[in-house]
């Protein structure tokens, strides 16, 4: 995997997935992610996944962090389904792409259904644009020789 360092004592990501911000409510976790509830919803169901590590962002991730990803969105799904009954297909996952990220760790939007986000928030995670790309884009964006993605 990309440099893992296990938690930032400064990054607020990494307090949620440690337990340490009582404010979040984690609605999935073991011990590799987490998921949580994103606290300016783009629409109904707006959920965040989560490495428990610190990994900066997507020009962080290898080739190894492939299997993280896979994760993250399958767990967002099986929650999206389980929890709400959503059908996938009306959602969109994707990561924001620096230096537009609001916070500096890693995390994957779950948003759905598409059809009831507004005006901004379909500006602000339009899919494959200089700011925001789909999970698929991002994996197959990662290089496959061991280098970090730039």
């Amino acid at each position: 995997m990309a440099s893992v360092q296990s938690t930032l004592p400064n990054c607020i990501f990494c307090k949620i997935a440690t337990g340490n911000d009582p404010a979040t409510d984690i609605v999935f976790q073991n011990e590799r992610i987490c998921i949580f509830k994103d606290i300016r919803p783009a629409s109904d169901f707006h959920y965040l996944a989560i490495p428990n590590h610190h990994l900066e962002n997507v020009n962080s991730l290898t080739a190894a962090d492939k299997p993280l990803l896979e994760e993250l969105k399958r767990e967002l799904v099986n929650y999206m389904q389980s929890s709400r009954g959503i059908d996938p297909s009306e959602a969109s996952f994707g990561f924001h792409i620096p230096p537009f990220t609001s916070v500096k760790h890693l995390h994957m939007h779950a948003i759905a259904p598409v059809s009831k986000m507004g005006f901004i928030s379909r500006m602000i995670f339009r899919p494959n644009t200089m700011w925001f790309k789909t999970d698929d884009t991002v994996m197959q964006s990662i290089p496959s020789d061991g280098t970090t993605n730039q």
